[in-house]
C-alpha cells in the first residue's frame, strides 16, 4: 500500500527500492522500517513509498532506540551547559570579557553527546531544569539550531557554529535589569523597547569580546522577521543572515514549549501548528518546514493526555494534518483530524 512518508510506523516493510529526488538510492526493497530509516526518508524530502499492508494494530513496534531514557549524562552535560551560559552572563554583568574556550568547554560537551539522538522530542522532553527561563532557553535553542543545522545537511563545522550561535544568542539579556527580564505581568512600552535592546548588547557584546561577527549578528538579528516586522532594525527577506533565520526558528519553538513567569508551557505538537502558522510571513518557510518535516515523527509512540482528560499514545501522524494525529486509547483509535473538538493538552515520554 503507498503511504506518506509522516505516516510510517517503525515495522513497516518495503515493498521497492526508495530513492530521492535526484536518484540517490536510500533503502532496498524488503527493509523493515526502524526509526533511523523514517527519519532518513525525511531528510531526503521522500513524500510517498510502497509498504506491505500491515497486518497488526497501526500502534508503533516495540524500539530500543524509541524506548531508549536519556542517559544520566545527557542531563550532567545539559545542567553543565547552563552553569555555563550563567557564568557567561555573571562575568559580563561583573565587567569582564567572555572568551571562546569558556564557550566551548560549557557547551560542546553535551552537543559532541546528542549529535546521534535522533528523538528530539524525547529530549526535550526529559532535559528540564530548575533553572530560570533564559539559561534554560538558551541551551535549547543552542541545540536545536544544531539539529536544524544538520537537517539542512550542513556540515559538522557549520551545525557546530550554528549551535554556538543559538547557545549565545540572548547573552545581551545579561544588561537587562531583573525586574523587566521578569516581569509576570505586560510589559510597558518603555520597558519592552528595553527588552528589545538585548539583541544590541548581545552584538557588541560577542563582537567585542569573542571577534566573531556572524555569530554577533545572530545575537542582533535573531527577532528580525522575514516580512519586515521584527527588531531591532526591521531587517526582511535575504537580509537577515542565513544563521540568524535557522536560530529564530529554534528561539521562537524553544519560548512557545517553555514555562514563562507570564505563561504556562505549551504542548511541543501545538507549538509546531504555531510556526506552521509563522512561515507565512514571520518565520523563513523552507528553514521552518524542515524543522517541522524531521520533528513531526519524534512524536509517534509519545503518550499524551487530551483536553476531555482521556490518556493514550500518538501511533501515526496524519499527511492531510500534521498536528493532529490519530491516538489510540486502550483498544480504539481517535482520529484527532475528525474531532475539531478535542485536542492533546499533554504530551510525555
Amino acid at each position: 500500500m503507498r503511504v506518506h512518508v509522516l505516516q510510517l510506523i517503525v515495522g513497516d516493510k518495503l515493498i521497492s527500492d526508495s530513492f530521492n529526488s535526484v536518484g540517490l538510492h536510500l533503502i532496498s526493497a524488503g527493509t523493515v522500517l526502524d526509526s533511523s530509516d523514517i527519519h532518513m526518508l525525511n531528510r531526503h524530502n521522500v513524500d510517498y513509498v510502497e509498504i506491505y499492508p500491515r497486518t497488526d494494530d497501526p500502534a508503533p513496534a516495540p524500539s530500543q532506540e524509541a524506548d531508549r531514557p536519556i542517559h544520566n549524562t545527557q542531563l550532567r552535560l545539559f545542567e553543565n551547559a547552563i552553569t555555563g551560559i550563567k557564568s557567561l552572563f555573571e562575568s559580563i554583568q561583573g565587567g569582564s570579557a567572555i572568551h571562546d574556550d569558556e564557550v566551548e568547554s560549557a557547551f560542546n560537551p553535551l552537543l559532541e553527546d546528542i549529535k546521534e539522538e535522533k528523538d528530539v522530542v524525547s529530549l526535550l522532553l526529559t532535559l528540564n531544569s530548575t533553572d530560570d527561563y533564559t539559561l534554560q532557553h538558551s541551551v535549547q535553542v543552542g541545540m536545536l539550531s544544531y539539529y536544524l543545522a544538520k537537517w539542512m545537511n550542513k556540515s559538522e563545522k557549520e551545525a557546530h557554529l550554528i549551535g554556538k550561535a543559538g547557545y549565545l544568542h540572548d547573552i545581551g539579556k545579561c544588561k537587562i535589569p531583573p525586574e523587566i527580564l521578569n516581569k509576570p505581568s505586560k510589559l510597558t512600552a518603555d520597558e519592552f523597547n528595553e527588552i528589545q535592546k538585548h539583541t544590541i548588547y548581545g552584538y557588541d557584546i560577542i563582537r567585542k569580546s569573542l571577534k566573531d561577527e556572524t555569530v554577533a549578528l545572530v545575537a542582533l538579528q535573531h527577532h528580525e522577521r522575514m516580512d519586515g516586522s521584527g527588531y531591532p532594525l526591521r531587517k526582511s527577506g535575504t537580509d537577515i543572515h542565513s544563521y540568524s533565520r535557522i536560530v529564530a526558528v529554534a528561539d521562537v519553538y524553544s519560548a512557545m514549549i517553555s514555562k514563562r513567569v507570564y505563561r504556562d508551557k505549551r504542548d511541543l505538537l501545538f507549538v509546531l501548528r504555531e510556526l506552521h502558522k509563522m512561515s507565512f510571513g514571520e518565520l523563513d518557510p523552507k528553514i521552518t518546514q524542515v524543522f517541522i518535516r524531521n520533528m513531526i515523527p519524534n512524536f509517534i509512540g509519545k503518550k499524551v493526555v487530551l483536553s476531555d482528560g482521556r490518556e493514550g499514545a500518538i501511533v501515526m501522524t496524519n499527511p492531510s494534518d500534521f498536528f493532529r494525529p490519530l491516538i489510540k486509547i486502550n483498544n480504539q483509535f481517535l482520529d484527532l483530524s475528525q474531532l475539531v473538538d478535542v485536542e492533546i493538552a499533554t504530551i510525555w515520554v
